[in-house]
């Protein structure tokens, strides 16, 4: 029987993700989950991910700073608290706002078998499989 978790962010190790931003994991396949995941992603001021899609669903919720979802080619400015569900195939990406304080996201994703796949370049990744890989790339 699988045991609950508690999960400290302090604790946990952070992968850096390029471009600024670092990604802590939380709920993954490690501590037991069958059904879904989620983290922390930080971003330095002005920082961005590259427009990406999943193939499930995805909520990200602004615990600091100021952000911009762009969703499916349209900018949204969000901040503290306020929360995106992004359906699944939908291309979209976060952008820290400020030039000068930093962004932190919380995220989850429907399934422990999420992927990411980058728009430009059509690479495919399992988002459980970054969070081991040092230096893995958005």
């Amino acid at each position: 029987m699988t045991q609950p978790a508690i999960l400290r962010p302090k604790d946990i190790s952070s992968n850096d993700r390029g471009n600024g931003a670092r990604t802590t994991p939380l709920v993954t396949r490690k501590c037991g989950s069958t059904s879904m995941i989620n983290g922390i992603t930080a971003f330095d001021p002005g920082a961005a991910i590259g427009l990406h899609k999943h193939n499930c669903e995805e909520s990200v919720m602004i615990l600091d700073g100021q952000a911009i979802a762009e969703i499916d080619g349209v900018q949204h400015h969000l901040g503290p608290n306020d929360t995106t569900w992004i359906p699944a195939n939908i291309p979209h990406r976060f952008i820290n706002a400020s030039k000068t304080e930093p962004m932190r996201i919380f995220w989850i994703y429907a399934s422990i078998d999420a992927t990411r796949t980058m728009i430009a370049t059509g690479e495919e990744r399992a988002i459980d499989a970054e969070h081991h890989q040092p230096g893995a790339r958005l």
